[in-house]
């Protein structure tokens, strides 16, 4: 039913990562989406590339803007050469506060800047590809010289997925317009929110582009609270709260709380942010919000939660790592569950 991915802590380090990956590898996961925030994403694919024999991997997400389109169409050409096709590029905006204040780049119209970067990606890797003449010029971007030297030449697998992060109406519809999948963010992952709001903006996309979707790559990846017994079951289901208490402080991110009329959480979240009471945060996300944001269930049964939950509307998602090895063979059967 689905391709499962594991997903990665955001901490974890790249001497760490090569274990990881071929430890998801054994455990029978399809994917592995690796993070973008406290080490460098590409750095982190090509090791867990390099330690995986069949294994998919994605960023989920590489922050773009930061990046030169072209740093990143080389750097993917590499990892897409050395996996013989099993590379997917996640690219996502964050926001504009880590934008301008973390990264000091620029943060223009995230929109259209981040249409022009997905279509310079592909202009670029057409010309790796096939030797014509690199010429896109857009008000964003603007690539036009690309001598032999420097071009790295065709591969066996030239189509490298482009995949987006998207929240918004705008940047969704636009991801179903030109990219080649979407990744969910945590926060928006209900069947409500997926179903009544995030596919009728995709499709939106579509059809503009007059584009099949039936290839396109959507990656539905919810938080999960689940282990091997109860008691694990509880403690994750309170990492989670969290989470959510720290994710929902940026108001980016409260579009799926204003469907359910939960607006104000949101609000008390960020002005927690701006006293400085981290700690009382998770406080504010009540047992009926956890519910609707996160599946819960031992592994026994957590693959029946994924189901009912999210069959018809995604062929992939993703599904945690046990934190404990011991825990590995429970997790495969739940991972088995998911992709009958």
């Amino acid at each position: 039913m689905f391709q499962v991915f594991a997903t990665t802590p955001e901490n974890m380090s790249p001497g760490e990562i090569g274990a990881h990956a071929a430890r998801a590898e054994a455990i029978g996961f399809n994917g592995l989406l690796v993070p973008d925030a406290i080490h460098d994403g590409l750095l982190l694919a090509a090791l867990a590339l390099n330690a995986t024999k069949k294994l998919i991997v994605g960023t989920g997400v590489l922050v773009a803007f930061p990046r030169s389109p072209m740093t990143v169409a080389i750097a993917s050409w590499d990892l897409q050469r050395m996996s013989s096709g099993r590379f997917e590029l996640g690219l996502g905006t964050q926001v504009k506060s880590n934008i301008e204040q973390r990264y000091s780049s620029r943060w223009d119209s995230p929109v259209p800047q981040l249409r022009e970067y997905v279509q310079s990606l592909k202009a670029i890797f057409h010309s790796f590809q096939t030797g014509e003449r690199l010429n896109f010029q857009g008000e964003h971007y603007a690539f036009t010289k690309l001598q032999p030297f420097f071009n790295p030449g065709p591969i066996e697998h030239p189509d490298i997925p482009v995949l987006c992060g998207a929240v918004g109406p705008a940047m969704t519809r636009m991801v179903g317009k030109i990219a080649d999948g979407m990744i969910t963010h945590p926060t928006n992952t209900t069947p409500e929110f997926i179903k009544g709001v995030c596919l009728p903006r995709l499709q939106g996309g579509f059809e503009l582009a007059n584009r099949d979707s039936s290839e396109f790559k959507f990656i539905l990846g919810p938080l999960s609270a689940t282990g091997k017994n109860d008691e694990s079951v509880a403690a994750e289901w309170e990492k989670q709260r969290n989470l959510l208490g720290f994710l929902y402080s940026t108001p980016a991110y409260w579009p799926s709380l204003e469907l359910f009329g939960w607006q104000d959480k949101g609000q008390q979240l960020l002005d927690m942010t701006r006293s400085g009471e981290w700690h009382k945060m998770a406080d504010i996300v009540t047992d009926d919000m956890l519910t609707r944001f996160v599946p819960r269930g031992t592994y026994e049964t957590i693959a029946h939660q994924y189901q009912e939950r999210y069959a018809g509307l995604t062929q992939r998602i993703t599904f945690p790592m046990p934190a404990d090895e011991a825990d590995d063979a429970l997790a495969a059967k739940a991972i088995r569950q998911l992709q009958q």
